[in-house]
């Protein structure tokens, strides 16, 4: 069973159905029958938004929290809908523009963990919960926000990505990009996040060789590397194909990491990382090439200080090409 799930919603009939997926899901993925209640209600509410306050719907995404206890969801709402200035009253039970009881949002922040949001005038809404019973997220100093949606058609999604903590403030980032999509492409991908995961102790480029050796039974994938040392103030960079990564500070500006050519499980280059300089407040920002590259963070006032899962659903929602699976993954270490 895929570990995220998106589901789009257009108008009010589709909230039963985006709820029995969304229950479904929860259950596969060995969700408790209390935590898969609380999934229920929190799509229902938030398939009803959608419905209810955007021309054209919007977008469900789902994901397994690795990091925040054995049955641990993400959910996000993101639309392009009319957004607002003052987001914070539509929070209040009672404050409704569609002539309901407008207890939804309100609902759905009660049953959350963590719970965020962004909302921009002509831009759009996007909604966060967390529903983590075991480990609450909301206390950490590192954040990381992950999207990863398949292209229209497929079940599962071709790319992958993962972080490790490593402790010592030190942490280690994966974003894998299988040739094509669908589930030979999800293969090559999930095979990198496995051998990633297994290694935490190598250095990238024997870690990249060890992730070559892999998905050479495969088509192979675009693979690219981070390691922070938040302590020592470095970053150390190794990317094989088109992985975009970017370091984003406070004032919008980025520097873009380098990338080799190649396909890891094919071709390998010679492996060469690079290094680079990381500051308080700071954002690492890995895309793969379902994102279009020139998006700006700094054109959506304040993004940039909510939590990386929001800003991972603002460049899915705005910046997908709709032609290719969709990663971004987003990082921060709060101040």
């Amino acid at each position: 069973m895929p570990d995220s799930l998106h589901l789009t919603v257009r108008e009010r009939s589709q909230a039963g159905e985006a709820r029995r997926l969304a229950l479904s899901w929860a259950a596969d993925n060995g969700c408790s029958p209390d935590q898969q209640a609380k999934v229920a209600l929190v799509i229902s509410e938030l398939a009803n938004n959608l419905a209810l306050h955007t021309t054209d719907g919007g977008h469900l995404l789902l994901r397994m929290l690795d990091d925040g206890g054995p049955d641990a969801v993400e959910i996000l709402s993101l639309d392009q809908g009319p957004g607002s200035a003052n987001f914070g009253a539509c929070m209040r039970d009672g404050y409704s523009t569609a002539g309901t009881a407008g207890t939804g949002l309100g609902a759905v922040q009660r049953a959350s963990e963590y719970f965020e949001t962004f909302s921009q005038l002509g831009t759009g809404t996007v909604i966060l919960s967390q529903l983590c019973p075991n480990k609450p997220m909301g206390i950490r100093r590192h954040q990381f926000g992950l999207t990863n949606v398949p292209i229209k058609g497929e079940v599962v999604c071709g790319d992958a990505g993962g972080y490790l903590d490593l402790g010592g403030g030190r942490f280690r980032f994966i974003v894998a990009d299988g040739l094509g999509h669908g589930p030979c492409a999800a293969d090559a991908s999930q095979a990198a996040l496995k051998v990633f995961k297994e290694h935490p102790k190598a250095d990238l480029p024997t870690l990249m060789q060890n992730i070559h050796g892999a998905l050479r039974a495969t088509r192979g994938a675009a693979v690219a590397l981070v390691e922070v040392d938040s302590s020592a103030g470095t970053v150390s960079y190794l990317g094989v194909g088109n992985i975009a990564s970017s370091l984003v500070r406070h004032d919008g500006s980025a520097s873009h990491l380098v990338s080799s050519n190649g396909t890891v499980g094919v071709v390998l280059p010679r492996l060469q990382p690079f290094s680079y300089t990381w500051s308080a407040e700071t954002l690492l920002v890995m895309t793969s090439d379902g994102v279009k590259n020139h998006w700006r963070l700094d054109k959506y006032a304040g993004l940039m200080n909510r939590h990386p899962s929001l800003i991972a659903g603002v460049l899915f929602r705005d910046h997908s090409r709709k032609t290719d699976d969709t990663t971004a993954a987003v990082f921060r270490i709060c101040t």
